[in-house]
């Protein structure tokens, strides 16, 4: 590790900055590699959430089905319980001894055929929310099915994508992992942090037609000097991105 960080200091500017840009190269062909991968990934990612929440949204269908079964078992009781009541009352009116006694025993009756009432109109509720819950759990599966379908599809055209660019950005990785010891740990870092707030990824750029090549913004005839003479780090003033001169880049103007 000492010898590695003593060997970067033995290194010039300008041998840090072609290593810099060969780097930024090597990421940038990382990057491609990526957006050939295009958004499928997040795709995936989103499939797999809708269908872990149909599955629950189905599981949340059946338990209601179920507290709904139970309860008709419940207000059918209530009915036999009722009726049961009535014959009685009924047998009772029979042997009446008094007015009184009618009236109430009357009454009796007629509240227990309106709990009866009650009973059946809380049934066909019930019944008609269990068919309206089966019809809801059955349009789920669809789009479950539906889903799990696309996913396949997605999953395995990723996983083709993913099977051709692998051993390209395995390669690639090996060979950035190469270079960063030949950048020293302060630029490397500074560099890092440049690419990752970067919209297009890139840390390091050459200068074009006098502007930035990340910003095009103009630069001054005296900055682009300092630059060419590769003596020093410079940033842009205005993106912030490392520059350097195009024959450093191999490009010529």
């Amino acid at each position: 590790m000492a010898t590695d960080k003593k060997q970067n200091e033995n290194l010039s500017v300008e041998e840090r900055l072609k290593s810099l840009y060969e780097l930024q190269t090597i990421l940038s062909e990382i990057d491609r590699i990526k957006i050939i991968r295009g958004e499928l990934p997040i795709e995936v990612q989103d499939l797999e959430d809708d269908i872990a929440r149909l599955h629950t949204r189905i599981k949340n269908f059946n338990t209601e089905i179920e507290e709904l079964k139970k309860k008709l078992v419940s207000e059918k009781a209530k009915i036999e319980e009722a009726q049961i009541k009535i014959n009685r009352y009924k047998e009772q009116l029979e042997n009446v001894r008094n007015n009184r006694e009618f009236d109430l025993l009357s009454k009796e009756v007629e509240f227990q055929t309106l709990e009866i009432e009650l009973c059946d109109k809380h049934i066909y509720e019930f019944n008609r929310q269990i068919e309206s819950k089966t019809a809801e759990i059955e349009k789920t599966n669809n789009d479950l099915a539906d889903r799990e379908h696309i996913l396949e599809d997605k999953k395995r055209e990723l996983e083709e994508i993913v099977s051709e660019t692998r051993q390209d950005e395995e390669r690639l990785r090996d060979k950035a992992k190469e270079i960063e010891p030949r950048i020293d740990e302060r630029t490397l870092t500074a560099f890092k942090r440049i690419r990752k707030n970067a919209r297009n990824g890139l840390g390091v750029v050459y200068i074009q037609r006098n502007a930035c090549g990340g910003c095009f913004n103009r630069i001054p005839p005296q900055k682009q000097l300092e630059i060419k003479m590769h003596k020093k780090i410079i940033v842009c003033e205005y993106c912030g991105r490392i520059m350097i001169d195009p024959e450093l880049a191999g490009v010529t103007e």
